[in-house]
């Protein structure tokens, strides 16, 4: 359940008051609930840290996301620390769960930063998080040594400064220059302004074209039932299961339940087409095609 703002504070209240563990008292609560699932220990062990996701969280307001939202979502990386962490390693747990808390963070900022996704790699993640604060540094260094730079020069030197592709700063420099417009806002302040997505053209087929598609349809079936009917049992059957099922018959199956060759089949069957074609004759390539 999400944190409302009265609970946000309080959580962050008691999260200060919270105790420092020492090294000791950290390893013997990391082995209590790796070893034997102690959940007393899993709880001392996250609320004593929960500071730091809380400091961890308050770093990313500036992206836009409520700061409850961060801090729920830094306490889920600190979990997610806490059920992975290694005592044998030897590393505090401070330093191993930054890395869970900063991650699912991100991932919470980038997942809620548009509607469209903003990027998926851990380089476009590490362009997402750093690009302004490197564009600020390029600029700044330019600036320096008495150079302007155009908008290529910089996303150039942007791309070479974190490591990505050229195209993949030109499109994040665009997501990160404004937020999400909506279709459905009016291209005036007037009441009775058209909407923005009234703009947009219609890919389906017009009504004229579907009715005029559909005359088609029964028309060439009709031609079809015609042809088809020129046609004597045998010959009606193997071209049925030849040409008008989804999946066609062999010849081989085919002659097995006539008790003819595959080769005769075969002949029968271009017969019947050679029938077909003579009563089609006249009726133009649509017809024709019906046969191919």
């Amino acid at each position: 359940m999400a944190l409302d703002q009265s609970t946000d504070m309080s959580l962050s209240r008691r999260a200060m008051k919270a105790e420092l563990l020492d090294a000791e008292t950290e390893l013997s609560l990391a082995y209590a609930w790796r070893d034997d699932r102690n959940e007393a220990a899993l709880h001392r062990l996250v609320t004593a840290y929960m500071r730091l996701a809380i400091s961890m969280a308050s770093k990313y307001r500036r992206y836009g996301a409520p700061m409850n939202d961060l801090i729920q979502e830094a306490g889920l990386g600190l979990m997610k620390a806490a059920d992975k962490f290694d005592p044998d390693r030897g590393v505090r747990f401070s330093t191993y769960a930054v890395w869970w808390i900063k991650a699912s963070i991100q991932d919470h900022v980038m997942r809620n930063w548009s509607m469209v996704r903003t990027g998926s790699t851990s380089s476009q993640k590490s362009l997402f998080f750093n690009m302004r604060r490197v564009q600020a540094q390029v600029e700044r260094e330019a600036m320096g040594r008495g150079e302007t730079l155009d908008k290529h020069q910089l996303y150039q030197m942007i791309a070479t400064e974190v490591g990505v592709p050229l195209r993949d700063v030109e499109m994040m420099d665009g997501r990160l220059s404004g937020s999400d417009f909506s279709l459905n806002a009016t291209q005036s302040m007037e009441d009775e302004g058209r909407e923005w997505i009234d703009t947009l053209e219609d890919d389906c087929a017009q009504a004229a074209e579907v009715v005029e598609e559909r005359h088609d349809r029964m028309r060439l079936r009709a031609w079809l039932a015609e042809a088809l009917s020129a046609l004597n049992d045998r010959e009606t059957l193997i071209v049925r299961e030849r040409k008008l099922r989804d999946a066609p018959r062999t010849l081989e199956s085919l002659g097995q339940e006539l008790g003819l060759s595959k080769e005769r089949v075969r002949q029968l069957e271009a017969a019947a087409f050679k029938k077909m074609r003579k009563h089609l004759e006249g009726r133009g390539a649509e017809a024709e095609a019906l046969l191919a």
